[in-house]
């Protein structure tokens, strides 16, 4: 059976992360964090279209971005962050779309000098690397196929951040 461009997504992020130590082999299993992605990408999805053309690097990576706040809301308050209709929107408005990265950075993940410019960099290679995968699908700009393939994308970049900042707190999963 062939895999599936998400499935070929999710083998190349676990690989590379996994690779330079910021992922376990086994992947972290939080359905609370899952159960709130429908929601995150139908409410990110009309900003990170909007910002793709011309910022496809940011559009992808601020995805990865979120993915680790939950993490970090699901570990330190997830009872007062259930409360929040929409998660998204509640990061996006504190400094505004251009700034969420910098404000998950350093209000949610505490992250200053040196450990904050690394996350950067490694944001925006999985960013690249989604982002190389996604133009060699070539698949036709506007279409639905292009939509459902940006939506695999971000889905696994959600994914991975919130596996990434799980372990780098301290959670690591081992077959029991």
């Amino acid at each position: 059976m062939e895999l599936t461009f998400e499935d070929k997504l999710h083998q190349d992020l676990h690989h590379y992360l996994l690779a330079i130590k910021e992922m376990d082999e086994r992947l972290p299993e939080c359905p609370d964090m899952e159960d709130r992605w429908e929601e995150i990408a139908k409410s990110y999805l009309p900003d990170g279209i909007r910002e793709f053309n011309d910022f496809p690097s940011a559009s992808l990576g601020w995805m990865m971005y979120i993915g680790m706040a939950v993490a970090k809301f699901w570990d330190t308050e997830w009872e007062s962050y259930t409360k929040i209709d929409d998660l998204y929107v509640y990061m996006r408005d504190k400094r505004g779309y251009d700034s969420m990265d910098e404000y998950i950075r350093e209000e949610v993940l505490l992250l200053s000098g040196n450990d904050y410019a690394l996350l950067e960099k490694l944001v925006g290679e999985c960013a690249s690397r989604v982002y190389n995968a996604l133009r060699h699908q070539n698949i036709e700009p506007g279409t639905k196929e292009a939509f459902n393939a940006y939506v695999s994308c971000l889905h696994q970049l959600y994914l991975f951040g919130a596996a990434m900042q799980l372990k780098r707190m301290g959670y690591h999963m081992t077959k029991l």
